[in-house]
C-alpha cells in the first residue's frame, strides 16, 4: 500500500493531486500525462507503479481508478511537438493539459521527479513517486493504459509493425520493422535514435 500521500493530508491539504507520464522512451505515439485526485480515504492494494502491473491488472485497476476517482485528467502531446520541443519539454506540456482539465478543486500537486512551473498551487516533485504516493500511481496507471490503447488502435492501421508488442518502444523487432517499412509520418519521432541517423543517412523511407 502506497501511503506516502497522507503526509501531506496531516498537514491541513484536502485534495491532491497526482500526476504521471508514460511514453517518453518510445520511438513512436504521443507522450501522454494522467492526473488523478482519489479521496483522502481511499485506498486499494492493487494501485501501485504502473510498470509492476501486468495489462490486464492495469485494465482491471484502471476501471476502479476512474470509478472511485474524484476527478481525472489526460493530456497528450504528439511526436511531432515532441520533436519540435524535445521530450522533457512535451511531457511537462502533456502534465499542464492534464491538470488544466480537472474541474474539481485541488490543493496540492505531486508529481514523479517532475518540476511543474505556473501552477496555480504548489507542486511537489517526489523521486520514484509512482512508487510511494497512491495519488501519482493512480495516474501512472491512467497514462499507460490510455496510451497502450492508443497503440493497440495504431496496430490495427499497420500490423507490420506489431504495435501491439512493444507499444512503439526500440526494440529490435520494432526497429527491424522500420528499416523495412520507413517511418510513419507524424507518428514515430524523427528525433530519437536511431531513426534520426537512419533518416539522416537515407536508410529508411518515410510513409
Amino acid at each position: 500500500m502506497l501511503t506516502f500521500d497522507q503526509t501531506f493530508y496531516k498537514d491541513g491539504v484536502e485534495y491532491i493531486v497526482g500526476v504521471d507520464e508514460a511514453g517518453r522512451g518510445p520511438l513512436c505515439g504521443p507522450v501522454v500525462a494522467a492526473c488523478c485526485i482519489l479521496p483522502k480515504d481511499y485506498f486499494n492494494e492493487h494501485i501501485n507503479d504502473s510498470k509492476k502491473l501486468n495489462s490486464k491488472k492495469r485494465d482491471e485497476v484502471y476501471e476502479e481508478i476512474i470509478q472511485n476517482s474524484l476527478d481525472f485528467g489526460v493530456g497528450i502531446v504528439d511526436s511531432k511537438r515532441i520533436d519540435e520541443i524535445n521530450i522533457y519539454e512535451a511531457t511537462k506540456e502533456a502534465m499542464h493539459l492534464a491538470i488544466s482539465s480537472l474541474k474539481h478543486k485541488y490543493d496540492l500537486i505531486l508529481t514523479d521527479a517532475m518540476k511543474l512551473e505556473n501552477e496555480k498551487v504548489a507542486v511537489v516533485p517526489i523521486i520514484k513517486g509512482d512508487a510511494k504516493c497512491e495519488c501519482i500511481a493512480a495516474a501512472s496507471i491512467i497514462a499507460k493504459v490510455t496510451r497502450d490503447r492508443m497503440l493497440l488502435e495504431f496496430d490495427k492501421k499497420y500490423p507490420e509493425y506489431d504495435f501491439k508488442s512493444h507499444k512503439g518502444y526500440g526494440t529490435k523487432r520494432h526497429i527491424e520493422a522500420i528499416k523495412k517499412y520507413g517511418v510513419i509520418k507524424n507518428f514515430h519521432r524523427y528525433s530519437y535514435e536511431p531513426i534520426k541517423s537512419l533518416l539522416k543517412n537515407k536508410e529508411i523511407k518515410e510513409r
